[in-house]
């Protein structure tokens, strides 16, 4: 539990223990003891009757007030050690309940700490039922589940942060936006919606407590949780396979991806339902039977994901798309990294678990226990997110980019000569030669034929030859170095066919 310093709030924090009325078949009184104390001041608690003996005595009976292990006056109660007065670190409780009057003990908690309450029926044969209330000052959510909700509400605002820095762009860049730049856009949106209701969720339950309605509240964040992760997957899964950008269409494999993002979804309500519902108090090993299976379409996605980036790459590098490998390299080390970080936690998580057996173990990790097993996978993921939205953020002119292929270039700058040479002897082969267009004798009628046929005025060809080509090679490959996918440089308009230089001397060339 947390004082009311140590988190803040309208009341003051306490636990309130409170029996059901019972009676005796001879109406005699039957009485409960009762003791609630801070985890630390266990050792406080019980006497051992001599070095060697294998348990304490915790309750005050006349045999141990015979004992001097208690007084008189005790009787009934749980035993305190002698020096509990001065060696305790918080208040601790000490009674006995009458079930025929059960007057429900209050306990003021002044610290924050690890609280227990124990009980034990004094008279022979008692029976009893009862409940505690651990009530905090700021609500009704569990201590070890409080940090929830600053948390989620941090991350709604991250998300909303990185959505409107979208929306600027895509704003900016409307006319020219892609299809996956539209699929980015509507997770970012359903991001901003899913935390916002998770975060309303514990807000619920923090004021009201868990009801009805907060189980539907829990339905619903759970179902927004498991979508989230299976389209998020589904969609980083189609784009490493260059869908869109490579490829115009995954065919039959399209099918096997939804199955998996199908059946990630499933584990994935599974899960959310689970880590939403149990406290980590009460997570035992039976969590990992709902942890394993979406584990392994995790897996699968990592795995498949991987690959299909790697032959992204090398299907880029073999074209010489350089400029698009390196985007897509770019990703490949953002995967690589957040695949790092889950195997570290996922082993901190088995050494957590492996301490769980130690009595010390809940006492000391109860504040942070939430973030092993939550908090730091909504990290990842959220880093991975925005990282993706920076490398596909609209651009200008992005989908004329993304959708064409660059001009092969060998290493030192210059372009392919045997693909250029290809593409010179196509131009030949469509436009009409010098002498046709001067009307000489060369050709005779074959000639004037041809030119009929090709109409179009010959391209202007630098006397430079191969120096000048390699020149412009280099101009145009500057334009492009360390910029992304979606990007052409500065001065975009190069790209406009309208108004390139060849266009230009063909129209000053017709027109003149």
């Amino acid at each position: 539990m947390y004082s009311k310093k140590g988190w803040g709030g309208d009341t003051e924090p306490f636990i309130l223990t409170t029996l059901e009325k019972t009676t005796s078949q001879d109406d005699q009184d039957v009485f409960v003891s009762l003791v609630v104390f801070e985890f630390r001041d266990e050792d406080l608690i019980g006497v051992w009757p001599s070095p060697d003996a294998p348990e304490k005595e915790y309750i005050c009976t006349q045999a141990n007030i015979d004992k001097n292990y208690c007084n008189s006056t005790d009787l009934g109660t749980f035993i305190l050690s002698p020096n509990a007065s001065e060696s305790k670190r918080n208040d601790i409780l000490s009674t006995k309940i009458n079930l025929k009057d059960p007057k429900p003990p209050k306990y003021d908690v002044q610290r924050t700490g690890y609280y227990c309450v124990g009980s034990s029926p004094f008279s022979d044969g008692a029976q009893y039922k009862g409940k505690v209330e651990f009530r905090n000052a700021y609500g009704r959510l569990p201590a070890a589940q409080i940090a929830k909700l600053p948390f989620y509400a941090g991350i709604t605002i991250a998300y909303a942060v990185i959505g409107i820095f979208w929306a600027f762009l895509y704003a900016q860049n409307r006319h020219d936006i892609l299809p996956v730049q539209n699929y980015i856009t509507a997770i970012i949106i359903f991001l901003i919606v899913e935390q916002l209701m998770t975060w309303g969720f514990y807000d619920y339950q923090n004021n009201h407590g868990s009801n009805a309605l907060s189980k539907v509240l829990l339905i619903v964040v759970s179902i927004l949780n498991a979508g989230r992760n299976s389209f998020s997957f589904f969609l980083l899964l189609i784009v490493c396979m260059g869908y869109g950008v490579v490829k115009p269409s995954l065919g039959k494999t399209m099918v096997y991806v939804r199955f998996l993002a199908i059946a990630h979804f499933v584990f994935g309500v599974i899960y959310a339902v689970a880590s939403l519902s149990i406290t980590p108090d009460n997570a035992g090993p039976l969590i990992l039977f709902v942890i394993l299976p979406l584990a392994g379409t995790l897996t699968a996605f990592y795995v498949w994901t991987l690959n299909s980036l790697n032959y992204t790459m090398k299907d880029l590098l073999e074209r010489k798309q350089s400029v698009k490998a390196m985007m897509y390299k770019k990703l490949w080390w953002c995967i690589l990294a957040s695949i790092i970080v889950i195997f570290g936690f996922f082993f901190l998580n088995s050494f957590t678990f492996a301490e769980r057996s130690s009595p010390d173990f809940v006492p000391l990790h109860w504040k942070t226990r939430w973030f092993i097993l939550d908090g730091w996978l909504n990290l990842v993921y959220m880093v991975d997110i925005a990282y993706v939205a920076y490398l596909w953020r609209p651009t200008a002119n992005n989908r004329r980019f993304a959708m064409s292929d660059e001009i092969a270039q060998d290493d030192d700058g210059g372009f392919d000569m045997g693909s250029f040479g290809e593409s010179l002897d196509e131009e030949d082969a469509r436009s009409p030669t010098r002498e046709e267009m001067n009307g000489g004798t060369g050709g005779g009628d074959e000639a004037k034929g041809k030119g009929e046929l090709s109409p179009v005025p010959p391209k202007p060809v630098n006397e430079g030859g191969a120096i000048g080509i390699s020149g412009a090679s280099k101009a145009q490959r500057s334009s492009l170095d360390g910029e992304t996918i979606f990007a052409v440089g500065e001065d975009g308009d190069r790209w406009s066919d309208d108004e390139s230089p060849r266009h230009s001397e063909e129209k000053q060339k017709l027109t003149g």
